[in-house]
């Protein structure tokens, strides 16, 4: 007859650990030897990989991936604009331009709703849609004051990060919010200012009278020169 059976209880009782709760015992297990290094060795890769990942020349973050896909596709997109420049001439043209003002309009969305209110109502700062301007004198000091800020970083500036083109575009949609007058847990700030000009021909020719009545000043006051002269001339 086989001794197994009588050898059993000692074979379990090797097995068993030391260890006794409530009158419950454990095998005795140890961790495979595999597992031990796999440990070990993930204890020693992880400075190396938080090192590498946080690497201050490279950002390997989703954040940072998602900025450089943006970044490649507003160059695609702006290949057939070109580089604006925050002038009165670019601004009001973007404002008649559904395409692009939409773009101004996901960027407001996207950086500025949150004060200024998903339809420029104004929250904790300024209401956009009526006539009452506080950093604003003329169109283009909108483009100044997305890109530099205002109030002492209240108002914080955006121009390191967007790129040029959305200042200008945001700026054509924030204009294009002026009239609509929405109503506003904030009183009216600021100062009513002229209206907007209607279109880039106004501009044109608003610039053509400023010059025009500069050369008209400049030769009044060459003829109030001559005249001058002349007479001191005729003195003598």
């Amino acid at each position: 007859m086989s001794d197994t059976p009588q050898n059993e209880p000692e074979v379990q009782e090797e097995l068993l650990s030391s260890h006794n709760y409530d009158g419950i015992q454990e095998y005795d297990n140890p961790t495979p030897g595999w597992w031990n290094w796999l440990f070990i060795g993930s204890i020693v890769f992880t400075p190396i990989y938080v090192l590498w990942f946080h690497s201050p020349s490279t950002s390997r973050t989703l954040a940072a991936q998602y900025e450089d896909a943006k970044a490649a596709n507003l160059k695609l997109q702006f290949g057939e604009i070109g580089d604006l420049e925050p002038t009165r001439e670019n601004i009001i043209k973007f404002m008649d331009d559904d395409k692009w003002l939409a773009v101004g309009s996901a960027t407001f969305a996207t950086n500025c709703k949150s004060c200024h209110g998903a339809d420029g109502e104004g929250i904790s700062a300024p209401n956009m849609t009526d006539d009452y301007y506080i950093n604003v004198k003329n169109i283009e000091d909108i483009a100044k004051v997305v890109k530099n800020g205002a109030k002492n970083g209240a108002m914080p500036a955006w121009g390191n990060r967007l790129h040029p083109n959305e200042v200008v575009l945001v700026s054509s949609y924030i204009a294009s919010l002026r009239g609509e007058n929405l109503p506003s847990a904030r009183g009216a700030e600021g100062n009513i200012i002229p209206p907007w000009p209607d279109s880039v021909s106004d501009v044109e020719s608003s610039s053509e009278e400023k010059a025009d009545d500069t050369e008209s000043e400049a030769n009044a006051e060459q003829s109030t020169t001559d005249g001058g002269e002349a007479k001191e001339a005729a003195a003598e």
